[in-house]
């Protein structure tokens, strides 16, 4: 198709090799300007649904502000979250992999 299209473009081989470009900009701007824009609404992307509503809800029926340890508050984070340190209460080696 394409050597079909160069070989009717009128002039010499930069006249064609214009021609071409010419005609590459006008599909893209049509693509761009016409065809996207109508196209757009009939596609599905702003339709995000993560699931289909059969997954089990987290606790409390999805109440996330419920738990189910009462020393811990939904504010109480039970790790520092300025520092990579363990908390000096914890045991020392912790959950380490022998060998490490």
């Amino acid at each position: 198709m394409y050597a079909w299209i160069w070989r009717k473009l009128p002039f010499g081989f930069w006249g064609k090799l214009t021609s071409s470009l010419a005609l590459l900009a006008a599909t893209t701007a049509l693509l761009w300007y016409v065809i996207f824009p109508w196209a757009t609404p009939l596609l599905p992307f702003d339709d995000v649904q993560v699931g289909n509503g059969t997954e089990q809800q987290g606790p409390a029926g999805g109440d996330i502000t419920s738990t189910d340890n009462p020393d811990h508050g939904p504010e109480d984070i039970p790790y520092s979250t300025e520092s990579n340190q363990p908390h000096p209460s914890d045991p020392a080696g912790g959950n380490q992999i022998p060998g490490n």
